[in-house]
């Protein structure tokens, strides 16, 4: 590294005198004096906190309890409802006519909702489900666009304590039934389409071949809410109109009062096995979570309009568009389209029109805006009204010096703290993130643990390393939102958060990690299991090698990650046909046919963007596939490792060969 390179390295960002004066952990004492006190009492600390910003029915008299561990509860006697603490409580508060929701349509079209208006549409829906049966504890599938109506849905489950699983809008039928299978659902609310880029797309015929043939025998009720007015199959005694079942509900509905540990929902992730994984979230930690990382993270004020651009189909929509901003009366922006269409320059014209001052995205649509905007100038974002900003955050994976740099001094005009937040679906919310008028930033680094997370680095053994050195990263102490359990099987709970190699009583994150000798700070260094990042979506590699082999043609295939410009990661798949090698033609029409095929299976997002074909595979003496070998051909490296093992040395210049 030149000496330039090195000082740009450690460029640090003091947050400004102004915003420090402003926020509600302003300065780096009162950070420090936060994560001092969790130290000094741990269940102490959480309680206290969990007493001030959530609104409890019961009261806990219970804080910690570690007698099942790694099966930990939190504030277990205590009795609350998350729809309650997200609405009611706001309208008693004398906030019922603020603006909740402003929802802008890919179209443009924008319809503001109200907190007495919300409250009404999520009673009336809750009613809907109850009036077909659905109880507390039944388990419902919600398969919709980004809408309002998906935020309804999910908090009348929420009312009346059933649990929901959202599937994003973008997975596959074959994706849809795994989920309504593995929860058992008794419900699905989906829709007949949805609006993305100026285009209309199917939602009720890919749900519709998710149910075909009795495949979900579980599911006796489909909801389904009409967005694009497509021709829409319905089934008789299955399948209802949104509009028809809440016509003549009440707008009333008492709240379920739940138990703090109730499942509030299931989301599922991808593993390093095929098999998703049904992530549980509690009710009464979670919604703690939500709520304290909107107040210090994103240092959230009564007259902020806050926009995070994640969908409700991942956890940051669940925490950051579902829960945390209502649970704080704030307004948010909930966005239908995607940030290219009309032009690249949605984003920006959308913060200048609803005077947005908070800003989270993910640094995947940081760098396609960076590349569009170097296309074409007018949609840069200089060229837009962006002075109503004063936070941008970033989430779903590690951001690049490079697009941080340019965020900061292009969207947020070099006045702006960004908060690159590291966390994942199974830690509810943040978990390390700079406070914006404490933490002086460093880009690249997600710099120091939320206040009251013990954060840590350790080896493969568990030993905790000295500052400097990487390794992996784990979490030692429980803590109120976390995980409960996978759905259904507590065994591979254990197995993957709490590994015997760590004698059962660390969290494993599953990320490798850095920390700075000397400030501590952490930088995540990407995934130590086989689940890859792309666009911030984890997607698990044997679940793409599956979908693969799947394919009549496929004899073998072999899934890595390669890094990628725009998305972080991108997927190279090495593939093994049952015929020959492929050669000319073939081979651009074999590799759409495979890409569509894992579309198909899985959904979009995990088409390979790679496919090489070779007669095998490499591989040990033992038969495992040398994937690391794999990574450095996808990467184009020069292949350094000793290769004297493989059966076949000609296949290393087959795979080096990109397709088409």
């Amino acid at each position: 590294m030149s000496q330039n390179e090195s000082a740009q390295a450690v460029q640090v960002f003091e947050p400004s005198a102004d915003f420090v004066k402003q926020a509600t952990i302003a300065g780096m004492d009162a950070y420090k004096a936060l994560c001092a006190e969790a130290e000094k009492d741990y269940a102490g600390y959480w309680a206290r906190l969990a007493r001030e910003h959530v609104t409890w029915k019961q009261p806990f008299t219970q804080t910690l309890d570690e007698s099942e561990a790694p099966f930990f509860k939190w504030f277990a006697d205590g009795k609350l409802n998350v729809s309650y603490n997200c609405l009611d409580r706001n309208v008693e508060a004398g906030l019922g006519d603020k603006v909740a929701i402003i929802f802008e349509a890919d179209d443009g079209a924008v319809t503001n909702v109200t907190y007495k208006q919300l409250l009404a549409k999520v009673s009336q829906f809750a009613n809907v489900l109850k009036s077909r049966g659905v109880k507390k504890g039944d388990r419902v599938v919600i398969y919709l666009p980004m809408s309002v109506e998906g935020i309804i849905a999910m908090q009348a489950c929420a009312r009346i304590g059933a649990i929901h699983s959202v599937v994003f809008g973008g997975f596959s039928a074959q994706s849809v039934r795994d989920r309504i299978n593995d929860a058992g659902a008794v419900m699905l609310i989906t829709s007949d389409g949805q609006c993305r880029g100026g285009k209309a797309l199917p939602l009720k015929p890919i749900a519709d071949e998710a149910l075909e043939n009795g495949a979900c025998p579980s599911i006796k009720n489909v909801i389904v809410w009409k967005r694009t007015g497509a021709e829409t199959n319905m089934v008789a005694g299955r399948d209802t109109w949104w509009h028809d079942a809440v016509a003549g509900q009440s707008e009333v509905c008492e709240p379920e009062w739940v138990e703090a540990e109730h499942p509030l929902f299931l989301l599922y992730t991808s593993g390093s096995t095929g098999k998703p994984k049904g992530v549980q979230h509690s009710t009464g930690g979670y919604l703690l979570h939500a709520v304290l990382t909107m107040k210090w993270t994103f240092d959230l004020k009564p007259n902020d309009i806050f926009w995070c651009t994640a969908d409700i189909g991942w956890v940051t929509g669940h925490t950051y568009i579902t829960y945390g901003p209502l649970a704080c009366g704030g307004t948010e922006i909930v966005f239908e389209g995607v940030p290219t269409y009309p032009d690249a320059g949605r984003f920006w014209k959308m913060i200048q029109d609803h005077k947005v001052s908070i800003f989270y995205t993910a640094p995947t649509a940081i760098r396609s805006l960076i590349k569009a905007a170097d296309t074409n100038p007018a949609t840069h974002p200089t060229k837009y009204d962006l002075s109503s900003l004063r936070l941008l955050g970033s989430v779903g994976e590690p951001i690049n010096p490079a697009a941080w740099q340019w965020y900061y001094d292009n969207v947020g005009g070099g006045r702006c703290p960004i908060v690159d937040t590291f966390w994942q679906t199974e830690t509810g919310g943040h978990m390390i993130t700079p406070m914006p008028g404490a933490t002086p930033l460093v880009p690249g680094s997600c710099t120091l643990p939320f206040p009251g997370i013990q954060a840590a680095i350790v080896d493969e053994t568990g030993t905790e390393l000295d500052w400097g050195k990487g390794g992996i990263l784990v979490v030692k102490k429980p803590w109120p939102a976390m995980i409960r359990t996978i759905w259904g099987d507590p065994e591979r709970f254990k197995k993957s958060y709490y590994p015997d190699d760590f004698n059962g009583k660390l969290y494993l994150a599953g990320d490798g990690a850095t920390r700075d000798a000397k400030t501590g700070y952490f930088t995540i260094t990407g995934r130590i299991d086989d689940v890859l990042n792309v666009s911030g979506h984890r997607m698990g590699t044997m679940e793409i090698e599956s979908a693969l082999v799947s394919h009549p043609m496929v004899a073998e295939a072999a899934v890595v990650g390669r890094p990628d410009d725009l998305t972080g990661e991108a997927i190279c798949a090495f593939v093994v046909l049952k015929g020959a090698r492929p050669t000319g033609d073939d081979i651009k029409r074999i590799v759409k046919e495979l890409q569509d095929h894992v579309g198909k299976e899985i959904g979009p997002i995990a088409k390979p963007k790679d496919i090489r074909f070779g007669e095998n595979l490499p591989k040990t003496r033992s038969g495992k596939i040398m994937r690391r070998l794999l990574r450095s051909l996808a990467k184009g490296e020069e292949v350094t490792q000793d290769t004297s093992t493989l059966e076949n040395p000609a296949i290393l210049e087959q795979l080096k060969q990109p397709a088409g």
